[in-house]
């Protein structure tokens, strides 16, 4: 089977607000060409494409079939759809790729969160039958899942604090970010509560966005860039949906994906965790060190723009690679409530 390389990585600016339409091609059309320019690729060039998004979050029925608009009329695609974060979109989009039936794949998220009630909307993912006709959101049940964690003394309200302020110092030079001025901690704990425990800060701001990676074949890839990040590794696993089944302050999915795709040894981590705290679970659950570089990006935590923020970490991993600051990076994903499902890649330079 071949092996798979990212090889281009492109994001539109987490904003609180666009005005285009919910279907996402507004965002995508400049997107596109930025990642084809740096690929020397064009549309012709791609065998297979693959998105990550929400009818529910769109308000509309087969809104990704509506986003093909950017991608054009001619010539005629290969395409497929994932309703969730496109990071799984590029799952399949791999598999693609290793089983011969393409050489390249694009691969693609978008959400613009704006455009209805996110916390409602979030609510329909849970269990039908005992916890999403109460409509929780998910700030209060990941204000659940920390208050666990605060309790059985697993983290303090300082240690989430200093997440916050160690992504906002490293989104300082990161274009794409929508929060991006540094504060100290201090300052932090000093905030108001706005979902006991969770203060402001602890909250991901949710934006409109997109992403857009780009996929080859290694052989491919080594044409196209001189250092191919190749994807060594990668799976996804899922908990119960259940939230009272198991326990909120661990993350046994994260942990057995991490497993399957041989994470070891990493000098930097991306991981997708919209709360400070559940950045707190993963770095347990991967069992990363303190030499380990988190979200040199900023991470979630200073943009989370829904269905391409986890498609966004393994893009930003990536460029790692594809710049040459490092050698061996892991990219994380998750989806559904409190870590529910989580998906877990490595790469290396080839």
């Amino acid at each position: 089977m071949k092996d798979v390389a990212v090889v281009g990585f492109a994001q539109a600016p987490n904003v609180r607000r666009t005005h285009g339409t919910t279907n996402g091609v507004e965002m995508l059309v400049p997107v596109f060409r930025e990642v084809f320019d740096r690929t020397g690729l064009s549309k012709q060039d791609i065998g297979f494409w693959c998105s990550g998004s929400s009818d529910y979050l769109a308000g509309r029925a087969f809104s990704f079939v509506a986003a093909v608009d950017a991608i054009g009329a001619f010539p005629p695609i290969h395409e497929s759809h994932v309703e969730m974060d496109a990071a799984w979109a590029l799952y399949e989009a791999w598999l693609k790729i290793r089983t011969g039936e393409v050489d390249t794949a694009l691969v693609y998220g978008f959400g613009k969160s704006s455009a209805g009630t996110l916390r409602r909307v979030l609510a329909l993912q849970l269990d039908p039958y005992v916890t999403a006709p109460l409509w929780p959101d998910s700030i209060g049940i990941a204000g659940l899942q920390a208050r666990l964690g605060l309790e059985a003394g697993l983290w303090s309200e300082k240690d989430m604090a200093e997440v916050a302020a160690r992504s906002r110092a490293d989104a300082a030079g990161n274009p794409y970010a929508q929060v991006r001025e540094p504060v100290e901690v201090a300052e932090l704990l000093d905030a108001p509560v706005v979902a006991d425990p969770l203060r402001a800060h602890d909250i991901a701001p949710v934006t409109d966005g997109a992403a857009v990676v780009v996929l080859a074949s290694a052989e491919r890839a080594r044409d196209l860039v001189e250092r191919p990040a190749v994807i060594t590794g990668i799976e996804h696993r899922v908990d119960s949906p259940a939230l009272g089944s198991r326990d909120l302050t661990r993350s046994p999915s994260t942990e057995a994906a991490a497993r399957a795709a041989g994470a070891g040894e990493v000098t930097v981590a991306e991981l997708h965790a919209p709360f400070t705290h559940q950045e707190l679970i993963l770095r347990e659950a991967l069992g990363l060190g303190a030499g380990v570089r988190i979200n040199p990006s900023g991470g979630p935590l200073t943009g989370n723009p829904m269905f391409s923020a986890g498609l966004a970490r393994i893009g930003e991993a990536a460029t790692r690679i594809l710049d040459g600051t490092a050698e061996r990076v892991l990219a994380h994903a998750t989806s559904g409530p409190a870590l529910q499902q989580n998906l877990v890649a490595v790469l290396e330079r080839d």
